[in-house]
């Protein structure tokens, strides 16, 4: 079983062609600029758009996890929350949704290849991104051997057991890998953890022979600086089979998604 948070259809930024695109939940890497805060955790969430709440507290009439201090204290959403999904439908403004649904790789192989031939059309396929791919990385190439002739693509942060990596690595027809940040101590600060087997991995894709494509989130005053960006090109040089690097933007937006599960985006903090 897998948990995927979203699949979006008609995608054209996650690799060649018109693609479907499905986000798989669960990132070992805390990045501080993290855009898809709902696809870190593993499990599923419960997402509320707390600015707009009337504080009906109908849903914590609902709740059965709820203590009677959160009720007393005002509380919105319970410190024990299991996304049970008991106080969805008594929002009358509809706030409340389910991030994570629990699939098997059959079922998420039928909903990817009921709409193939159109993708196959569109010179496109589908591309697993997350959160981290990997962290379900069993699942992820149990789907993959399922999707026959169809173009697959992995969108990694490369934090992986080089083991599993070469393996997921493999089954794909594209890898599409960050690279951060390349000093070590760095990127634990920014990220939370070191960079050992991202490089490990990216050393491995220069030396197989099979293309893929490198991509650096250019965060402003983080990985946007000459250091780090001068010392990329040099880890990448005489990379053969690299089809290119690309600079990935600053998602701007990125914090409204914060606020919806009762966190601060810590890049506002700094």
């Amino acid at each position: 079983m897998g948990i995927v948070f979203d699949i979006k259809e008609f995608s054209v930024h996650d690799g060649p062609g018109v693609r479907q695109t499905v986000f798989l939940k669960g990132c070992p890497l805390r990045c501080t600029w993290c855009h898809n805060p709902e696809g870190q955790r593993p499990e599923p969430e419960l997402l509320i758009r707390r600015n707009e709440c009337t504080q009906c507290h109908k849903c914590t009439e609902a709740c059965t996890q709820m203590t009677e201090e959160e009720k007393l204290g005002g509380s919105i959403i319970s410190m024990a929350c299991i996304a049970c999904g008991k106080c969805m439908n008594t929002c009358h403004k509809y706030l409340r949704t389910i991030c994570g649904e629990e699939l098997t790789a059959r079922e998420l192989a039928n909903r990817i290849l009921k709409n193939a031939p159109e993708y196959e059309l569109m010179r496109g396929g589908v591309t697993f991104s997350g959160g981290e791919p990997l962290m379900q990385g069993e699942f992820l190439i149990e789907t993959m051997k399922l999707l026959p002739g169809m173009h697959k693509a992995v969108e990694t942060c490369g934090y992986a057991d080089p083991v599993l990596f070469r393996k997921v690595f493999d089954e794909a027809d594209l890898v599409m890998c960050d690279i951060k940040l390349m000093d070590r101590n760095l990127h634990i600060k920014y990220t939370g953890l070191d960079n050992d087997c991202i490089l490990e991995n990216i050393e491995y894709m220069k030396r197989s022979g099979k293309p893929f494509i490198i991509r650096i989130p250019l965060i402003p005053g983080i990985t946007d600086t000459d250091d780090n960006l001068n010392a990329i090109r040099e880890f990448l040089k005489n990379s053969e089979n690299l089809i290119r690097a690309e600079y990935l933007p600053y998602n701007t937006l990125a914090g409204v998604k914060y606020e919806w599960l009762g966190r601060r985006y810590s890049l506002e903090q700094k």
